[in-house]
């Protein structure tokens, strides 16, 4: 196995490799406005560190978010293309798992990433593995007392300190953790989700309403 993972719903653009075994390369960088101009040199990083090539990649797992229109898509969409030109199997991961995999608590906790807007996506867990709400996205003040007392994970959780006073590491997805999370579901025969975009919420960018389609005549 060479399993190739990124995620781009974060401000991070993070990309690893994963053998297996253990992760034998990764880089992140974080860059809420770029992640289209830095994820296939990231890419092409990543594989120069591990002296491979794309075309020995076997698996490839994908950040699927909570995250915003933009950035999300360009990690989702780089994981199909590749998918589709290798012929390997493309995966999907929530990425608020990844960072509660990455913070490796065994208590219970929350994971809040910035959502814009002054809101956050968030979660809450069990353990770094257990999951036991879905995604949401929501003000921190609407959250406070379904959060109170937990220790938090996640940009979100740094932004606003007076919903979550107890943060912990990291601040930003890894797809180290990805990747790591998705070869332990994969060992243990579990089915991992489609790769497809857990938005939330409609984008920024709308047609207007009222919008008059003009045509030639």
């Amino acid at each position: 196995m060479l399993l190739l993972a990124l995620d781009t719903a974060t401000p991070a653009v993070t990309v690893a490799l994963h053998d297996g075994t253990s992760v034998v390369a990764s880089s992140m960088q974080a860059d809420a406005r770029r992640h289209g101009e830095l994820l296939l040199p990231t890419v092409d990083r990543v594989l120069a560190e591990a002296g491979t090539r794309l075309d020995a990649v076997t698996d490839i797992v994908v950040g699927v978010g909570p995250g915003p229109y933009t950035g999300l898509r360009v990690g989702l969409m780089t994981a199909d293309t590749f998918g589709l030109a290798l012929g390997v199997p493309v995966h999907g991961l929530c990425t608020l798992d990844g960072l509660a995999y990455a913070s490796d608590l065994d208590v219970p906790f929350v994971v809040a990433t910035d959502a814009r807007r002054k809101e956050v996506y968030w979660a809450r867990y069990d353990n770094a593995r257990t999951r036991v709400t879905e995604p949401a996205v929501d003000r921190p003040a609407d959250i406070a007392e379904a959060v109170a007392g937990l220790p938090a994970v996640g940009g979100g959780a740094l932004l606003y300190p007076g919903t979550f006073p107890q943060t912990r590491e990291p601040e930003h997805v890894s797809a180290a953790a990805l990747a790591s999370l998705a070869v332990e579901k994969l060992a243990a025969g579990e089915e991992l989700a489609a790769p497809r975009p857990l938005y939330l919420r409609r984008p920024d960018a709308q047609v207007p309403r009222n919008y008059k389609v003009v045509t030639p005549k």
